[in-house]
């Protein structure tokens, strides 16, 4: 019973930062709401509820965000600006690592990489539960992000535009975040994989 109100609070408090990201992010590329929900996909109404912190939403609602806001997903983890409850410098310990479960899949993605040290690349850990399969339906983007998943643990397939590869433990896959891509585990057990993602600074408005 404590770790699951631990786990709800963790969901509440992550759920906290991003609608502070989404919202800071939107404010600072002068987009209104109406504006971002036609350069995403997603509804007025859902972009509201999740900047006001009352929606779980889920890992393709969050994508579609990144996408129109020019920024890898694993950066609406990050602590807005001027936020200090995460201690600031080169290091993230492990304790201070944010941690988010997609409500529809169930993975579990942990943000490696320190929060706010101006770099262009970000390590986000995933652990992917047995048969789950999420897509991400963007295609090209306004600046460029490119990934590398390194499986580390059981086996995945990702499907990237046309192509589909089945991945082991060892394996590294290359590529550019410019077509829908779909990560899938076929199996009985669970996969964990590391992502590390590399992109341009966000085009100037």
């Amino acid at each position: 019973m404590l770790e699951y109100v631990s786990s709800m609070t963790e969901t509440t408090s992550l759920n906290a930062r991003i609608a502070d990201r989404v919202r800071e992010l939107r404010a600072a590329r002068g987009l209104s709401l109406d504006a971002l929900a036609t350069r995403t996909g997603v509804s007025r109404s859902m972009i509201s509820l999740v900047e006001r912190g009352e929606s779980s939403p889920t890992a393709v609602v969050l994508e579609k965000l990144s996408v129109g806001l020019s920024i890898p997903l694993a950066s609406l983890f990050d602590a807005p600006a001027g936020d200090d409850a995460l201690p600031a410098g080169p290091v993230a310990r492990r304790v201070d690592q944010p941690e988010w479960r997609d409500p529809a899949s169930g993975y579990l993605r942990r943000n490696v990489s320190p929060s706010g040290v101006g770099q262009p690349f970000q390590i986000v850990e995933v652990e992917f539960p047995p048969r789950a399969r999420v897509a991400f339906e963007t295609g090209p983007r306004d600046v460029r992000v490119d990934q590398q998943v390194w499986v580390l643990e059981g086996s995945i397939e990702v499907t990237w535009g046309d192509e589909r590869f089945r991945l082991r433990e060892g394996d590294c896959l290359a590529m550019q975040l410019d077509r829908p891509i779909m990560f899938h585990n076929a199996t009985r057990k669970p996969a964990r994989y590391a992502v590390v993602l590399a992109s341009e600074p966000p085009p100037r408005r």
